[in-house]
C-alpha cells in the first residue's frame, strides 16, 4: 500500500477524569526517519515510548509529534520555603536601616521576591501517564496514517496515468524505429543513383545494403526500448507492494531515465524526437511525485 509522507492527525481525550490529553502529528518529506517530539518536561519519559509507536507505523519522514498533558486535579506541584534564602533576604533589607529608612518589613515584601519559593513536582506515576496518553496516541496515528494512505492512493493514481502515456510514447518509437532504417535505406539508394548516373556508373547494391547496416547498428534502440519496457512494468509491480517502496521507485526512475536518455542520443529523426522529449517530461513528473512516497 502507497503512503505519502505528509500526513496530519491529532486528538484529545481525557483520561479516567484525571487527564486530559492531547496528541498532534504532522510529517512532510525527508530521506530517513526523523522524530521530533515534544512534551511537557515533567513527562520527558512520555518520548521512547511514542517513538517506539511511530517506529512501527512510519519508516521515512520528518515527523513532529505534540503532546499535552493537563491533571484535571492538579496535585503535582508543590511549593517549598527557601528558608536559607529568605532570611538572607531579611538581614539584606534591615541593612537599610543604616541610611535612616524605616524597618517595615513584611509578608508581602517578601512575597516580591519569587526565588525565596521553590515549585518542585511530585513523582509521576510513569506507568498510568503512559496509559493516559495511549488512547490519543492511537486515535491520532489513525488520522495520520489514513490520511498519508488516501494521499498515496491520489499519487499513486497520477503515477498510473503517467506510466500509460509513458508506454505510449514508446511503443511509438519502437513501431517508428524501423521506419527510420527503410526510409534511409530509400534516399541512400536515390542519391547514389543519382549520382553516379551521371558519371555511367550503377550503384553498388551489395554497398548500399552495407551503408544501411552500418546506419542501423547506430540508431538501434531495441535493447533501450525493451529495458525501459521492463523498468515500467517493474514500477507498476513495486506501486503494489506492502511497505515502504518510496526508495525502490526512485532507483527505478533513474534507470528509467537513462534508457530515454541513450534512446534520445540515438535519434536522428524529429518525430522520435518529438516522444524522446515528451518521454523525459513525464519520467521527469514522476520523479517529483515519487519524492512524497514513504
Amino acid at each position: 500500500m502507497i503512503k505519502s509522507m505528509t500526513g496530519f492527525g491529532r486528538a484529545e481525550t481525557v483520561f479516567n477524569e484525571t487527564y486530559e490529553v492531547g496528541v498532534q502529528i504532522k510529517s512532510v518529506n525527508h530521506r530517513y526517519a526523523d522524530y521530533n517530539i515534544k512534551t511537557p518536561r515533567i513527562y520527558g519519559f512520555l518520548e521512547e515510548h511514542i517513538r517506539g509507536c511511530l517506529s512501527g507505523c512510519v519508516s521515512r519522514g520528518k515527523v513532529e509529534v505534540y503532546v499535552s498533558i493537563v491533571k484535571i486535579d492538579d496535585d503535582n506541584k508543590q511549593v517549598r520555603l527557601n528558608k536559607a534564602l529568605a532570611e538572607s533576604y531579611i538581614q539584606s533589607l534591615r541593612g537599610l536601616s543604616e541610611f535612616g529608612l524605616v524597618d517595615d518589613i513584611s509578608m508581602s515584601t517578601l512575597s516580591a521576591f519569587g526565588d525565596i519559593f521553590d515549585v518542585e513536582y511530585k513523582e509521576v506515576d510513569e506507568e498510568t501517564v503512559t496509559a493516559a496518553i495511549d488512547e490519543a496516541l492511537r486515535i491520532a496515528l489513525d488520522g495520520f496514517t489514513a490520511m498519508r494512505v488516501s494521499e498515496g492512493e491520489r499519487l499513486k493514481a497520477s503515477i498510473l496515468e503517467h506510466l500509460d502515456a509513458l508506454g505510449g510514447h514508446l511503443g511509438a518509437v519502437e513501431a517508428r524505429s524501423p521506419e527510420t532504417v527503410k526510409e534511409y535505406g530509400v534516399k541512400l539508394r536515390k542519391r547514389l543513383c543519382d549520382t553516379l548516373s551521371e558519371i555511367g556508373v550503377s550503384a553498388d547494391e551489395s554497398r548500399v545494403l552495407t551503408e544501411v547496416a552500418i546506419f542501423a547498428d547506430k540508431v538501434a534502440v531495441d535493447e533501450e526500448t525493451v529495458r525501459l519496457g521492463s523498468h515500467i512494468n517493474a514500477f507498476r509491480s513495486a506501486l503494489d507492494d506492502d511497505g515502504p517502496v518510496g526508495k525502490k521507485l526512485d532507483f527505478i526512475v533513474q534507470e528509467m531515465n537513462r534508457e530515454t536518455n541513450t534512446i534520445g542520443s540515438k535519434c536522428n529523426d524529429i518525430e522520435l524526437t518529438r516522444h524522446v522529449v515528451e518521454m523525459k517530461s513525464i519520467i521527469e513528473k514522476i520523479r517529483e511525485q515519487i519524492q512524497n512516497i514513504e
